[in-house]
Parts: structure tokens; C-alpha cells; sequence
């Protein structure tokens, strides 16, 4: 699977630890950054790498920030993405099965490696309940809010 991985200062480290453990695990990671722990603007890294899953250019979006709230934030912005912050692996499965997040971000302030590659790993093998009807119409009904409210990349 390619995944986008983008960061900002508060979440560098970590994200270089999850991108490791991904291409171990034969992922192809494609990098938007930072570089580095030189304090930066989280929506220089988390919008290109968005518009990359939103794209199909990645299949996931994996983004780490200080909380995980502001790339869920800039990510939810973009058409076709379903963002979610996850915290542990319960809340990773679950973010797969009910909502079939193709984004997952994570706290570098607020867990550590550990956890997150638990999250990281439980989020990445874990499919959406397609055949259960009230999961997949709730799926639909948030769909039909981003038809609503967003617009497609190919009519910007």
C-alpha cells in the first residue's frame, strides 16, 4: 500500500518511527514532511499530503502533529478524505470499521512509539464492516454531507 506521511515539528520524531515500521512492512511511504524539529506550519506538510490520498497518488494519509487535531482539521477540508484521531488501537479499529477513515492522526504530544505503532499497525489491518447495513448507511449519510457541502479535486 502507498501511504502520504506528513508532520509538522511536534510530531517529526514519530513520524519517522511510523514510517520506518511501514516500510518494514513493505509500504511504500511517500514523505511531504518536515525534515525536521525546526518549529513550521503544520499545513505546508498535511495539505499536499491530503490532496495525495485525495488524489489516489497515496492510499492512506498517515499525520502527525502535536494532538492530532490540526491535521485532522486541514485534512477534513478535502474531498474524499475521511479523517480520524485516534488515541489508541480501539478507537484505530473502530475508525476503520464504522467510518472507513483513509486518514489516521496521531499525537506525538500526547502518545508515545509504542502506543503509536499499536494504532498505526491495528489501523492498517483493519477493513471496514462493508456488510453491516447500519455502518455502511452511515458511511453513506456522511458521504452524501461532503457531495453537499465539498468540492470534487476535478472541479476546483
Amino acid at each position: 500500500m502507498k501511504i502520504a506521511m506528513a508532520s509538522d515539528h511536534a510530531g517529526y520524531e514519530l513520524k519517522g518511527e511510523i514510517k520506518a515500521w511501514l516500510e518494514s512492512e513493505g509500504h511504500e511511504v511517500i514523505d511531504f514532511g518536515t525534515d525536521s524539529k525546526e518549529s513550521c506550519d503544520l499545513s505546508d506538510y498535511v495539505y499536499p499530503a491530503s490532496l495525495a490520498v485525495a488524489k489516489g497518488e497515496a492510499d492512506r494519509g498517515i499525520f502527525v502533529d502535536g494532538v492530532g487535531y490540526g491535521s485532522a482539521l486541514i485534512a477534513n477540508r478535502i474531498y474524499g478524505l475521511n479523517a480520524a484521531v485516534c488515541q489508541d488501537p480501539f478507537c484505530a479499529k473502530l475508525a476503520r470499521q464504522h467510518t472507513d477513515s483513509n486518514v489516521l492522526c496521531i499525537g506525538g504530544k500526547i502518545i508515545g512509539s509504542g502506543i503509536a505503532l499499536e494504532i498505526v499497525n491495528v489501523w492498517m489491518h483493519t477493513d471496514v464492516l462493508s456488510g453491516i447495513e447500519k455502518y455502511t448507511n452511515r458511511i453513506k449519510k456522511v458521504q452524501a454531507i461532503s457531495e453537499k457541502h465539498l468540492k470534487k479535486l476535478s472541479e476546483i
